[in-house]
């Protein structure tokens, strides 16, 4: 059992030192094992079937602040990484902005600029500097790579599990 633990151990130690990566933007240090361009692809699937599942807002001036608001700040994004010569952390992002018919008090953003505003956090945003900095607040966490980051950790607590239970099943 020992061995396998040592085993499980090292490779866990393995994927750790050659899965941290530093986000461009912010600097910081952050397990990354899953490719950018394969989290793109992924979010972008389930955005689209999230999107078939639930309903558009017919507010037309709702749905207009959350596309105004939206527009800005990528706009303001873009600016900024190209400043910072950083543009290509936006490869492969097709930003959309939505508002959905939810009573949930939610929104966010996925890897690739998909923005998603439930109807049920407008009232609480109250107006267009309300919606950008709950906007801005999710988007930052799509350009600072933290889909990516979560999913890794999901993957990394799941493999300490099978192995864990591995080494407990060939020693009772």
């Amino acid at each position: 059992m020992k061995r396998k633990l040592l085993l499980i151990t090292f490779l866990v130690a393995a994927i750790f030192s050659n899965s941290c990566s530093t986000v461009p933007v912010t600097g910081r240090k952050q397990l990354s094992i899953i490719p950018a361009s394969q989290l793109m692809s992924l979010s972008f699937q389930e955005y689209d079937q999230f999107m078939k599942e639930n309903k558009l807002s017919k507010d037309a001036k709702q749905t207009a602040m959350i596309k105004n608001v939206g527009a800005k700040i990528q706009k303001s994004v873009e600016q900024y990484l190209a400043q910072k010569n950083l543009s290509d952390h936006l490869n492969g992002y097709s930003w959309e902005f939505n508002l959905v018919e939810s009573d949930q008090v939610n929104a966010w953003c996925m890897p690739g600029g998909k923005v998603v505003f439930y109807t049920g956090i407008v009232p609480i945003c109250k107006d267009e500097a309300g919606i950008a900095t709950v906007m801005g607040h999710e988007i930052a966490h799509a350009i600072a790579e933290h889909g990516g980051e979560r999913m890794s950790q999901g993957l990394i607590v799941q493999l300490g599990g099978m192995g864990l239970q591995a080494a407990l099943e060939s020693e009772p």
